[in-house]
């Protein structure tokens, strides 16, 4: 391990990009600062809903030239963001199709489109992901049903961090975490399924090559460098590109433990990472996906409801509170007893309501029972049904790989959060290990350190982790009560998680 500095982190999320610039220390400890956030956001023209890609490219911009002063020495920058979603180039380098949002609803009936072409089961074996309907090849069979003249001027399909690279380098790449987001990659050799993507009537040229977590790829140009202000070289690195591979990355196992981890933010990620994929018949089932993670092993996880339940309280009792913040929101719900109310996290009416509230007190109501009326029991049930909603899903990942699974580490935003730490704890009936907050940042910046030879492997960034940031450890107690919680849940609602969630 080797002292390095200059390491520059872009995080695009949903609703904003965070640029981070980190650190490691001669006493081998990683820090990491942010030094510039903007705005990302969707923008509906009629009933289509569009990202802003020139916005962002030009946020980026002024991101990097606020970093540059900083920078005292060689660079590196490496792109992480949301997957599936994508933009169509010409021979000549130009934008043809923006990117669609990937709540469009054009990808609607495209899921059975695809299946009449290829089964569903052979679909996931082919290439082990879940079924959602924002995936990347739904939408390219969408663009093809209403926009078929695509096909003839498209030469190349950019995933979002793979074409902010792309500007920066004039490199034509895909990393292989946010490649496998689109349905198109096998998992087994980590490419892309070319018999697949002809059988579906694409052309395999839109696809460029794909290159493995921790790759240079090469300088910033010297025109945008100029542009930029940067006076030092910056060569940008593949990382994990998609987010949820990079959070994977920082997660500070203890390979004494069997474990499992909980990526929690505004969706919660459930998995466990496995030297090859699953793409049997019972992950097929139970709906895991196979993301391609770094160092050849896979993310092998399944989406659920996350802090988005919280995120709309907050935000619909604000508008007359503005004082109910995140920190008024933990307090009121950590001023309740626990198991008050408890709901089903993963039910369809949860995703996307006018009113999240009415949509809570509504599940109650359509089952004869009393609902939570006030900020403090809804805080509380949140966070009591979320912690109910992993019981299963842990189950399932005991029954796939065969192993109990000990502990679970918790990273995200989640991990901030005491009283659903230890809800999830007593819910599971096993220890959790919370940390790091900034997962994917710090994931980003591994993969820097390892292309960079700071680091000699992803498995030595695991081991930075540890040294660098605080952990908190959650314990177990009175899972009978749970236990009584979720079997009283079970009966009125079915088993946990009853349905798939759609999301990213």
């Amino acid at each position: 391990m080797r002292a390095a500095g200059n390491l520059i982190s872009l995080d695009l999320g949903s609703s904003g990009g965070r640029l981070h610039l980190g650190e490691l220390s001669t006493d081998g400890r990683l820090s990491i600062e942010p030094v510039a956030a903007f705005h990302n956001g969707p923008v509906q023209l009629g009933s289509r809903w569009y990202w802003d890609i020139l916005q962002v490219w030009s946020s980026l911009g002024e991101a990097l030239a606020t970093v540059s002063g900083r920078l005292d020495g060689p660079a590196t920058l490496g792109i992480d963001s949301f997957g599936v979603d994508y933009l169509l180039t010409d021979s000549g380098d130009h934008i043809v199709a923006g990117p669609r949002h990937m709540r469009d609803p054009r990808t609607r009936g495209r899921v059975e489109a695809a299946y009449a072409v290829v089964p569903r089961d052979e679909l996931y074996r082919r290439t082990g992901s879940m079924e959602i309907e924002i995936n990347t090849l739904f939408q390219l069979l969408a663009d093809r049903r209403d926009q078929p003249w695509l096909s003839d001027v498209a030469a190349s399909l950019y995933l979002m961090p793979d074409y902010l690279g792309h500007l920066l380098t004039g490199r034509r790449y895909s990393e292989i975490s946010i490649a496998s987001t689109s349905e198109l990659v096998d998992p087994r050799r980590r490419d892309w399924d070319r018999e697949l993507i002809e059988r579906f009537g694409l052309s395999p040229r839109l696809f460029p090559p794909i290159v493995e977590s921790g790759t240079i790829v090469g300088p910033v140009r010297s025109s945008e460098a100029l542009r930029l202000g940067l006076a030092v070289p910056v060569d940008v690195v593949a990382v994990a590109s998609h987010d949820t591979a990079s959070a994977a990355a920082a997660v500070p196992y203890d390979e004494a433990s069997a474990a499992a981890f909980i990526s929690l933010g505004t969706w919660s990620l459930v998995g466990r990472e496995r030297p090859e994929p699953d793409l049997s018949d019972r992950s097929f089932h139970l709906n895991f996906t196979n993301e391609c993670g770094v160092a050849g092993r896979t993310v092998h996880h399944k989406i659920q409801a996350g802090l988005w339940l919280a995120q709309e309280v907050r935000r619909l009792v604000g508008r007359d509170d503005p004082a109910f913040d995140f920190a008024a929101f933990e307090a009121s719900a950590a001023a309740q007893p626990p198991l008050g109310f408890v709901f089903d996290a993963d039910a369809p009416e949860f995703r996307d309501p006018p009113d999240m509230v009415a949509a809570i007190r509504g599940w109650f109501v359509e089952r004869g029972l009393s609902a939570p009326e006030s900020r403090a029991e809804l805080a509380r049930a949140i966070y009591d049904s979320l912690a109910l909603s992993y019981v299963d899903t842990i189950a399932d990942i005991e029954r796939l790989t065969g192993d109990r699974v000990e502990v679970i580490h918790v990273v995200g935003g989640g991990a901030a959060i005491p009283t659903l730490l230890q809800a999830i704890a007593d819910a599971t009936g096993r220890r959790v290990v919370a940390g790091p907050v900034e997962a994917t940042v710090i994931g980003n910046i591994i993969a820097q350190l390892v292309a960079r030879r700071g680091l000699a492997d992803f498995e030595a960034g695991r081991a930075l982790v540890a040294r660098s940031v605080r952990l908190a450890t959650y314990t177990p107690s009175r899972h009978d009560v749970w236990q009584d919680a979720y079997r009283h849940l079970a009966g009125h609602a079915g088993p946990l998680p009853l349905r798939r969630a759609v999301a990213n």
